[in-house]
């Protein structure tokens, strides 16, 4: 079976579906035909014209029948079957459509095919009067560029034009006529054009009638809607109206501008006249000449063509024709006078009156709306009635109606509309008699309904509408918002009750299915009123039908001269022409859209309107669809009576139950054909079954919101807020899922008629749409129920209850008469939850018509267990409310009421003594109530709540002592509760285990969609021990009142987490059993500042260890080390901004949150720089300090002020050596030494640079002899400084505290690795979270830092370069122990030498300072990598080296001569220079540059000046032999002599080879650099002698001082003392030694070189 169910190539199973059934227009009471040679295809749509007729098969073929006069070949004008349109074969066509003689179908790729009749262009070809074949039609949107050719989703043809519906919901339009829409007077229009008056809406369908379009448009969503203009910027009428509908008012504002058209100024000035066109017989293809050029300027105003030629030009027409701008949408009622009596009987109630008294003007009765038998009767309504009506009607609706008074006036009406039509310039004549007297007749009857709708304008009942009014778009936007608080009932109505009213949409469910937020919008001709305007008028643009808004159409259909329009709730609309009765109600015609009366209890949920008739298909009571039939009747035989036409008095149902299951019709002229489907094993019976009954479900939601819901959300004193809150919630979920089951209606609906797959219907493809929406809506009613909402109903709404009884048990399908109202009503709110059995039930039946073993058998049967464990798990969710409110009931009080909230439901409770407190005394009351979220404690007056979400609950072993025992944990008690016996035990320990789980799991409680079964999720046998939750602290000292949010262990909060106490103090980052620990940030705000205190970094056990940064309030930032809560270790400490009271910066070691130990203090304002002991936060011990002018201090400390010996050194080298006794102040023995050698013993006093007093001994020493003898204190220099060996402990400590060493080199080296490990794994976590501090080199760096070099056998070589490498890529991360302590010590380095620090005197100490690093780091490295042999030491080469290098200035051979062996020299700089100098670099170079300062002025003016010399004569001036002279050079690969003027051109290799030693860093590399020079010169002077040679010094010295002076390095000093002070020991007797010296002895030359 299931094959056929898919197939339509096997020919059982294609019979049996999409049967053509034809009728005869006209002649009812006939049986349908089957279509003349039709074989058996699965037709899916059909479609019918004139004459003519088109049918699409399952398979994409389209078929024509009838009459074909476009076909070329005679045979196919009036083929005897339905003809294959070979054009189209290939092209799979997914919908088709006809007008009245042309065609048109789509394909699956969104191209349009035309073709029939074109005399009015409607097939889109230029000058043709037939396409005989499918033609494709190119649309192409000229907006966009490149042009893109536009896909089509649906086509509508009328007589003259054809509209296309875009893929981006679009109308594309072309033919001939005003109902094209678009601003053109040139017809036909045969290139598609965009109709841009609905550009930018929704277009959900169109629909063409013959000569007249529609269009079904999504409504713009609320916040779309811009202010509307109080006045029309035409004829300056008020905009907004009122109008009644049936039996509630409705605000309106579609205004429609009498003159029909927007004039521009120019024109509006010069009263243009309005061209009248030809008669509409006359096909000269002119068309109507309107048109409009500024129609963006006022959407409402309809663009209106001149009537046409038969009864036009009279005045009186235009009155009648034109006054629908004063009551816009106007439902007309006959029954005039009904509507006299009524308005009297208003202005009677006097207004004030009402306005007193708060109250509506009453309620009248609903008018007849059979036809009256005083049809051309004017009604007679005095003025003060209509005043008196629109007063009562604006005080109800706001204040800024009442303007509207004015333009009701009806004098006023009249009036301008005599001198309108004076204007517009047509002659008023007599109206002239056209061919057809009926048709006068037809067009007085409309003009005086239209006349009559307009005044008839009466107010009945807006209570119902009163709310929804703001929600549609029928009402200003926002006029809710401006009605004055006076005119509500109650000013203490809560606002947000109009919530509820407004059904809230879901966008999601908007996406999937279909809207049913919707407008009409129509255009073309209105002469049959086929327009729904209320008019007769024809529009040249689209026009919104104001009355159908908030109607919910989901479909339209347009007939020769009528419109029909389906609502969700299975309403049918029906305007236009009912010369026949096609419009399915009374027999005269409507200009606006009325109900049609088709079958009193079935709704409609399909229809199709031919020439002059209308079909039905209507939901019967054994879901068969019954077809009925309203229109044009042919006369029998015997009457022969043309000038009356027939038709039907009401609709007339059509005998078809035989042939099978209608899904489709369509209606053409003279016949109508159905889509029949035959129910093979109940598979179509079951399809109709569920969209039958979803659309009446649907109706009857509607009906139970608009007569139970609404009145009672209206209701007074309806208890408490939260009372009132909940029946919002309720009453908004309940639109909510009610909108959802509208839409689902609506789209079952189109399902019936498409291919009818089970794997695409909604209910399975979308099915957590429709299982949230019931969840949600059974969640709010029973927390409704909990809180007792029925209960509370009962009072306020007690008479509107009692006397609305029957409806209630009607709508409740509740038949007992003994039933309580709220039983009635509670069973009411839970009817839809019902309806999840029934589509369980239907997914079922239709799971049965495949095979068991198909994909569809095995989804629908899961879909179908799927809501049918819902229905039962909400009926579970019923009956907990239930027992939870009978809870509520028993035991009320004070305790219970703070307990009960909505969503509680309780789980069980210990009434029944079943659960004790151990060691509890005799005499306690302990009562124990499990809810689902809490545990609830009760004593005698108190009780206490634990959120179930921090509960462990265990059952405690028997060895415990206790039988029954359960240990209950939270986070700041613990207590064991005794069961009666174990059976309790096992019941509260499960029932508790339970609701803590589902407590952790939140909201999610309803079974796991597609879980099959009645089961949700697996059941897990305990909650989490771990677990996420939220709890405050209400009696932990430290916590009290505390809000912590994370993760939590056995009742401790451990792992990530926030903790926020109420004065605003906060943790956020890691915890370990309840306490902070690990990597965490904490805030702690100062009120006296008005700022807060933050640190970011570690924590161990609740207190602050470890690495972080601490910003204070005052301003001041520490970065370093902590231990509990203190500063301990190495730290860095700003104070204040630098244009701030006082800025400094400590950086250096910290005991106990004091100063202790070695530091630098840099005071910024002072201008001076500490670098020296402290102790208790003050300088103690030895230490230097240097000031910005100079000074330099070195010596000794107490209390901060310098005491005892010291030296003072000032800029201009005079020496102070001796005793101090306080800052920069002399006392006692010393000894002061000139620049220029004198020097004064003795005792001295004053404070220096202020005038010293001086008792001594003046020395004047002979000149020295040598510069042994200069003075001795320049030698002493850093003795009295802090040995460099001492400073910086602390750092150098933290890196060995790293890697878990106590003391230096006391420790395991396995542990040392994996706390390296663990030091990059943690930190990789850390930086996981904000990986932007990483860059992707530090990633890969980290990635490889993982790999530990492994060292297994003899050391050698490679071992040590692979130690080398892990070094470089270790000192590269910060998150490596050692990378962290080489930034470290930069950062110190800097913060020592830069600045005030850059003092010439300081270079010792700093390249000192360098040295004890690489000693210590080198330790370091030592102890991880045991291996390395100690400093100095020689590692073995594995291959020799190459002996072909000769070595400069001796014969042999370099083997390395100095070393006793072949080897390589481990080395602290070798190994680790390479990574610090680099970053060290620049402040050391700077101290060396201003040490050398004045050397190197002397040095460069000699550079300067020697170099001003030609090459030849500097060569001869430097000594260079003349076999050295280079006589030729090549450059750029030429050869040129060098002539007595050459410069810069002699050794340009060599000179540019060292002048790369600035660029390099260190010792060993600058040594490179000199060694690569003397090669460089080597091979210059080989190229010109020729011949091999052996250099001499005395030869090579004045070559190489050549290339010196030619180089001009500016610091070669710094440079060459740089390399002297840090170079390894051990190169210096070697080969690069002897080379430096050539480059030092060069250096002294220069300076001493004096042109002759």
């Amino acid at each position: 079976m299931d094959s056929k169910k898919k197939s339509s190539t096997e020919a059982e199973g294609s019979k049996e579906r999409g049967l053509v059934h034809v009728w005869q227009a006209g002649s009812f009471s006939l049986t349908p035909e089957r279509l003349p040679g039709w074989g058996g295809k699965t037709v899916l749509q059909a479609a019918l014209g004139v004459k003519h007729g088109v049918l699409l098969t399952e398979d994409g073929e389209v078929y024509s029948f009838g009459m074909l006069p476009w076909k070329r070949e005679s045979a196919e004008t009036c083929p005897s079957s339905p003809l294959l349109e070979s054009a189209l074969v290939g092209h799979h066509v997914v919908t088709v459509a006809t007008g009245s003689f042309h065609s048109g179908a789509v394909t699956e790729s969104g191209v349009v095919y035309m073709w029939g009749e074109n005399a009015a262009g409607q097939c889109a070809v230029a000058n043709q009067q037939y396409v005989p074949e499918p033609s494709p039609v190119s649309i192409s949107d000229s907006e966009t560029s490149p042009v893109l050719a536009v896909r089509i989703l649906q086509l509508a043809c009328g007589e003259e034009h054809t509209l296309a519906l875009s893929i981006s919901r679009e109308i594309w339009a072309w033919g001939t006529g005003c109902q094209l829409g678009l601003i053109t007077t040139t017809f036909p229009v045969t290139k598609p054009q965009k109709v841009e008056h609905l550009a930018g809406r929704v277009v959900l369908q169109v629909a063409c009638g013959a000569f007249h379009s529609l269009a079904l448009v999504q409504c713009l969503p609320p916040q779309d809607l811009k202010p509307v203009p109080e006045r029309c910027n035409q004829c300056s009428q008020l905009l907004i109206t009122m109008t009644d509908k049936e039996d509630h008012v409705i605000i309106s504002d579609s205004h429609c501008c009498p003159l029909g058209v927007t004039l521009s100024e120019s024109q509006a000035e010069d009263h243009a006249g309005t061209a009248t066109s030809p008669h509409p017989e006359s096909l000269d293809g002119q068309g109507e000449v309107f048109e409009n050029p500024l129609v963006e300027a006022e959407p409402n105003v309809g663009n209106v063509q001149t009537a046409r030629g038969t009864a036009v030009s009279s005045q009186q027409n235009i009155v009648g024709t034109a006054e629908v701008s004063s009551a816009g949408t106007a439902p007309s009622y006959p029954d005039t006078q009904a509507v006299t009596a009524y308005l009297q009987k208003l202005s009677e109630h006097s207004v004030r009156e009402s306005h007193e008294q708060g109250e509506e003007p009453p309620q009248a009765q609903p008018l007849t709306e059979e036809a009256g038998p005083d049809l051309h009767s004017p009604p007679t309504t005095s003025t003060s009635a209509l005043n008196s009506l629109v007063v009562s009607c604006a005080s109800a609706v706001g204040v800024r109606v009442a303007a509207t008074y004015e333009a009701l006036s009806l004098k006023k009406v009249m009036n301008f509309y005599s001198t309108a039509a004076g204007e517009a310039g047509v002659p008023p004549g007599s109206a002239s008699t056209g061919p057809e007297g009926l048709k006068d007749l037809r067009e007085e009857q409309v003009k005086q309904e239209s006349i009559q709708a307009k005044k008839s304008s009466s107010l009945v009942d807006i209570r119902e509408e009163e709310s929804e009014a703001g929600s549609r778009r029928l009402s200003l936007p926002g006029l809710l918002s401006q009605v004055s608080p006076r005119l509500l009932r109650k000013a203490a109505r809560a606002k947000t009750r109009t919530v509820v009213l407004t059904p809230t949409y879901s966008g999601e469910a908007d996406a999937l299915l279909p809207s049913l937020r919707t407008e009409v919008w129509t255009w073309g001709k209105g002469k049959e009123g086929q327009l729904g305007h209320g008019d007769v008028l024809p529009r040249l643009q689209p026009l919104c039908v104001k009355c159908l808004d908030g109607k919910e159409v989901i479909h339209l259909e347009a007939g020769g001269s009528h419109s029909l329009a389906l609502t969700a709730k299975s309403q049918v609309y029906s305007w236009g022409s009912n010369t026949f009765g096609q419009l399915g109600h009374s027999d005269f015609p409507t200009t606006v859209p009325r109900l049609s009366k088709v079958s009193s209890e079935n709704g409609v949920w399909s229809v199709a309107a031919g020439q002059d008739y209308s079909l039905f298909l209507v939901d019967t009571e054994d879901f068969q669809p019954g077809l009925y039939y309203s229109g044009r009747q042919d006369p029998a035989e015997g009457d022969t009576l043309p000038e009356n036409p027939s038709g039907t008095k009401t609709p007339v149902l059509l005998s078809c139950s035989k042939l099978g299951y209608i899904s489709r019709v369509a209606a053409g002229k003279d016949s109508y054909l159905a889509l029949v489907d035959k129910n093979i094993m109940g598979y179509i019976a079951s399809l109709h079954e569920l969209a039958t009954t979803e659309r009446r479900l649907y109706s009857k939601l509607s009906e139970i919101k608009s007569q139970i819901l609404r009145p009672l959300l209206g209701l007074e004193n309806l208890g408490t807020v939260t009372t009132v809150q909940l029946l919002q919630e309720v009453a908004s979920r309940f639109s909510k899922l009610c909108y959802l089951i509208g839409q689902h209606g609506a789209s079952l609906s189109s399902f019936l008629q498409g291919v009818k797959e089970a794997k695409s219907l909604v209910l399975m493809k979308h099915s957590s749409l429709f299982l949230d929406s019931y969840t949600e809506y059974c969640t709010s009613i029973s927390n409704f129920l909990v809180m007792g909402g029925f209960q509370l109903l009962a009072k306020p709404a007690i008479d509107f209850l009692n006397k609305n009884q029957e409806l209630l048990q009607d709508l409740s399908e509740v038949n007992d008469e003994n039933t309580q109202l709220m039983e009635i009503l509670n069973t009411l709110f839970f009817l839809p939850i019902r309806r999840l059995h029934n589509y369980a039930k239907v997914l079922l039946k239709l799971a049965t018509c495949f095979e068991v073993t198909s994909p569809e058998y095995q989804k629908l049967q899961d879909s179908s267990s799927c809501y049918e464990s819902l229905a039962l798990h909400l009926g579970r969710k019923r009956k907990e409310a239930e027992y939870t409110l009978g809870f509520w009931k028993t035991f009320p009080g004070k305790m219970t009421d703070s307990l009960r909230k909505p969503e509680r439901r309780l789980l069980c409770e210990s009434s029944n003594r079943a659960l004790s407190l151990q060691h509890a005394g005799r005499f306690s009351v302990n009562w124990f109530i499990l809810f689902n979220d809490a545990l609830v404690h009760a004593q005698f007056s108190t009780h206490h709540v634990f959120p179930l979400a921090t509960l462990w609950a265990e059952p405690l072993s028997e060895e415990a002592g206790s039988v029954n025992g359960l240990k209950i944990t939270t986070p700041e008690e613990q207590f064991t509760l005794i069961s009666s016996t174990p059976q309790e035990k096992t019941k509260w320990l499960r029932a508790i285990s339970q609701a803590v789980d589902q407590a952790l799991r939140g909201a999610s409680d309803f079974p796991l969609y597609g879980g099959g079964g009645g089961g949700g999720g697996v059941q897990r046998q305990e909650p989490p021990i771990s677990r996420s939750a939220k709890y405050t602290f209400y009696k932990d000292p430290r916590l009290k009142d505390a809000t912590y949010d994370g993760r939590w262990l056995s009742g401790k909060p451990h792992g990530r987490g926030v903790l926020k106490w109420p004065d605003g103090k906060m943790y956020s980052g890691m915890f370990r059993n309840g306490l902070e620990d690990g990597y965490g940030e904490y805030r702690i705000p100062n009120k006296a500042l008005n700022k807060e205190d933050h640190y970011v970094g570690h924590w161990k056990e609740g207190k602050m260890c470890g690495q972080g940064v601490y910003s204070y309030a005052s301003g001041e930032v520490f970065e370093g080390c902590f231990q509990d809560n203190m500063r301990h270790g190495h730290g860095l400490l700003r104070s204040g901004k630098l244009t701030s009271s006082s800025p400094s910066m400590f950086i250096g070691q910290w005991v106990m949150d004091k100063k202790a130990g070695y530091g630098v203090f840099d005071d910024i304002t002072r201008g001076e720089k500490y670098m020296g002991m402290w102790q208790d936060d003050v300088c103690q011990g030895n230490g230097v300090v240097v000031t910005q002018f100079g000074l330099y201090y070195e010596g000794n400390f107490h209390l901060n002020k310098m005491t005892g010996n010291g030296v003072l050194l000032s800029e201009d080298d005079t020496i102070y050596e001796g005793e101090f006794s306080d800052d920069w102040t002399l006392s006692g023995k010393g000894t002061l030494t000139m620049p220029n050698g004198d020097y004064i013993e003795g005792y001295f006093s004053g404070e220096w640079g202020s005038g010293i007093k001086v008792t001594g001994t003046y020395f004047k020493p002979s000149l020295y002899e040598s510069d042994k003898d200069r003075p001795k204190a320049f030698r002493k220099l850093g003795n009295l400084a802090v040995a460099a060996d001492e400073k910086w402990r602390a750092v150098f400590d933290e890196c060995w505290h790293q890697l878990g060493c106590e003391s230096p080199g006391q420790g395991e080296v396995w542990k040392a690795w994996d706390n390296i490990a663990v030091a990059l794994t943690t930190n990789r976590r850390q930086h996981r979270d904000s990986p932007e501090t990483l860059s992707r080199s530090q990633t890969q760096t980290l990635e490889s830092l993982e790999y530990i070099p492994q060292h297994v056998g003899a050391f050698s070589v490679e071992k040590y370069d692979d130690i080398k490498k892990y070094l470089i890529k270790a000192c590269d991360t910060p998150l490596h122990p050692l990378g962290r302590l080489v930034e470290t010590l930069v950062a110190v380095y800097r913060m020592t030498y830069v600045g005030v620090g850059a003092n010439r005197r300081l270079l010792q100490e700093a390249v000192k300072e360098i040295k004890s690093y690489l000693k210590r780091i080198f330790q370091l490295v030592r102890f991880l990598f045991p291996e390395l042999p100690e400093e100095g030491s020689t590692i073995p080469l594995s291959a020799p080296l190459p002996a072909g290098r000769r070595s400069f200035c001796t014969g042999k051979s370099d083997s390395r001569s100095e070393s006793p062996e072949p080897g390589y020299v481990v080395t602290s700089s070798g190994l680790l220079l390479p990574v610090l100098l680099p970053r060290l670099y620049p402040p050391l170079f700077m101290l060396y540059a201003l040490d050398n300062d004045r050397e190197e002025d002397v040095y460069w003016e000699c550079v300067l000046r020697l170099n001003k010399q030609p090459d030849i004569a500097l060569l001869g001036f430097l000594g260079v032999q003349r076999k050295f002279w280079p006589a030729t050079l090549s450059i750029l690969g030429e050869s040129k002599k060098v002539l007595p003027a050459t410069r810069d051109a002699c050794f340009a290799s060599a000179v540019e080879c060292l002048q790369q030693i600035s660029t390099t860093f260190t010792p060993s590399d600058k040594l490179k650099v000199i060694q690569q020079t003397f090669e460089e010169i080597s091979q210059s002077v080989l190229a010109s002698l020729q011949e091999d040679f052996l250099w001499s010094m005395d030869d090579l010295f004045p070559v190489f001082l050549y290339v010196v002076l030619r180089a001009r390095i500016r610091n070669l000093g710094s440079e060459v003392h740089l390399i002297e002070d840090l170079m390894d020991p051990y190169l210096q007797h070697g080969e690069q030694g002897i080379m430096f010296t050539t480059l030092k002895a060069c250096y002294y030359q220069i300076q001493r070189e004096r042109l002759n």
